[in-house]
Parts: structure tokens; C-alpha cells; sequence
């Protein structure tokens, strides 16, 4: 399968990438890690004239404090994310999902903001990114804003993203501590469902990724942990339309919600 044909420009910087953006619109894609461009590319079912590239930019491949939060660069890979011990100590949720992602090759390449800003519905990092109440930066030129990610995933493949703005920093509040549950697609290792789980004691923020078109927090669950405890769970799909299609059927996703939920809770 081949791509159709494009131009590709390598930025270099992110002012020049967001100058690119700007000046020539919708025709243009940014590729960072590629992983998830460049198979729908060679699919034809995204078709970019211009292709530009910040994946070498080095001032978006950090993970450092940033007092009560961690900030996470948009090019920090996956293998970064996962093998971070700051984030292992601070923000375990965000790095369970990382090292659930793909191939060791996959990890190696792909970037959560290439990621995140794809929002495949099957992708790991929402369901943790909304269960640790995320805020992600994008700039465009018009400068700087921050969307929380329960604002962020908007549907299939859609996100609060303007087509001038790139992602560049996704910042994760210290203590975002706890589980992700994924039932895994066995070829792609894509989410059939994902769970993701952060606790304070009675207080808990649950993110569910796979099972709809758009990641969610289930917030019926949330709000019924501190009278039911894990049998909340039960709760997970509820007001959710399920996906189905040939990996799995809309009851069995709602299923494994509940299934993982608890699981993750627990």
C-alpha cells in the first residue's frame, strides 16, 4: 500500500511548524511518531498534501515537574512515558497505559501527542489522561491555551484541536496514582476496552477508553463509590452507546466495562 502523493517540509522549530499550519490549512498534517499517520496514509483514507515534521524538535521530548503537576512533552515516545520513574512515582495511571501500547517498536516511535491528537477510540492514553483530570497545552498563532481532557476528546477521531495548533505539553497532577485494565485486541494490541482508575480514598475519577467512540469518564460510577464501593462498577456503561462492529459486539464492550472497572477499582 502506498501513500498518495505529498510534500514534506521538516520544521525547524515549533513556531515554524505552527507558520506552516496556518499557511497552508487543512492540506497539511504534522508527524511526529508517525504511527498513526502514516497507516492511514497508506490506507488513502487521510491524503495530506504537505506532511511536517516536528518529530526531531527536542524542546517537546521532556517529562519534568512543574510543582503539584508533571509535564509531559508531546514528543516524549511511549518507551519514555513507560520507563519514566518520575511518572511511576507520581502518575502511575499514564505510565501502566504507555506500556500497554503496541510493540516494543511501536513504543519506541510513537509519541502521545501524535497519539491523543489522532484520537483513535481504541487508543489507551485517554481513558488515563481523563482519569488523572489532564490538561493539555496546544499553541497556534493566536498563542497558548490549555483544554482539560474531559473537554479535549470530542468523537472518532475528532478533538478540540484548531488546524493551526499543535500539542505541546500534556500536564498530569502529582498523585495520580492507580490501575489500568485493558481487554487487548490481540493483532494490534489496540484497546477492545480500557479502564483506567484513580483513587483518594472514597473519591475516585474512572476513565473508559474502547468502548465508545468517545473516551469518557463514567462519572455514574464516580459518583456511586463511596455508598457502593466496587459494586459500582456495575454502573460503567451506563448512558453509553456502546460501539460494535467485528471485534466485539456493543453488549460484550459494556460488559468487560463493568468487568474491567471493577477490576481496576478494586
Amino acid at each position: 500500500m502506498i501513500p498518495a502523493k505529498f510534500d514534506y517540509i521538516k520544521a525547524g522549530s515549533l513556531s515554524e511548524a505552527i507558520a506552516l499550519l496556518d499557511k497552508h490549512g487543512d492540506d497539511a498534517k504534522l508527524l511526529a511518531g508517525g504511527h498513526s499517520l502514516i497507516p492511514a496514509m497508506k490506507l488513502r483514507l487521510n491524503r495530506p498534501g504537505i506532511l511536517i515534521d516536528i518529530g526531531h524538535l527536542t524542546e517537546l521530548k521532556n517529562i519534568s515537574e512543574n510543582g503539584n503537576e508533571i509535564a509531559i512533552g508531546a514528543n516524549c515516545t511511549h518507551h519514555q512515558i513507560a520507563s519514566s520513574e518520575l511518572l511511576a512515582r507520581e502518575a502511575n495511571v499514564v505510565s501502566q497505559a504507555a506500556k500497554t501500547i503496541g510493540d516494543l517498536q511501536v513504543r519506541n516511535r510513537g509519541t502521545i501527542g501524535g497519539s491523543i491528537a489522532h484520537a483513535d477510540p481504541a487508543a489507551d492514553y485517554p481513558a488515563a489522561l481523563l482519569a488523572a483530570n489532564a490538561v493539555i497545552e496546544v499553541q497556534g498563532k493566536n498563542g497558548k491555551r490549555k483544554i482539560n481532557a474531559t473537554d479535549f476528546f470530542q468523537g472518532m477521531y475528532t478533538t478540540a484541536l484548531s488546524e493551526d495548533e499543535v500539542i505541546t505539553t500534556i500536564y498530569i497532577p502529582k498523585g495520580s496514582n492507580g490501575k489500568y485494565e485493558k481487554f487487548f485486541q490481540p493483532a494490534s494490541r489496540f484497546a477492545i476496552v480500557g479502564v483506567a482508575v484513580v483513587k483518594n480514598g472514597q473519591d475516585v475519577r474512572v476513565g473508559i477508553t474502547g468502548a465508545s467512540d468517545t473516551p469518557y469518564r463514567a462519572t455514574a460510577v464516580e459518583n456511586a463509590y463511596a455508598e457502593k464501593g466496587p459494586d459500582a462498577a456495575e454502573l460503567a456503561a451506563e448512558g453509553v452507546d456502546m460501539l460494535d462492529d467485528h471485534f466485539a459486539s456493543a453488549e460484550y464492550r459494556a460488559h468487560l466495562a463493568k468487568v474491567l472497572t471493577r477490576k481496576a477499582l478494586a
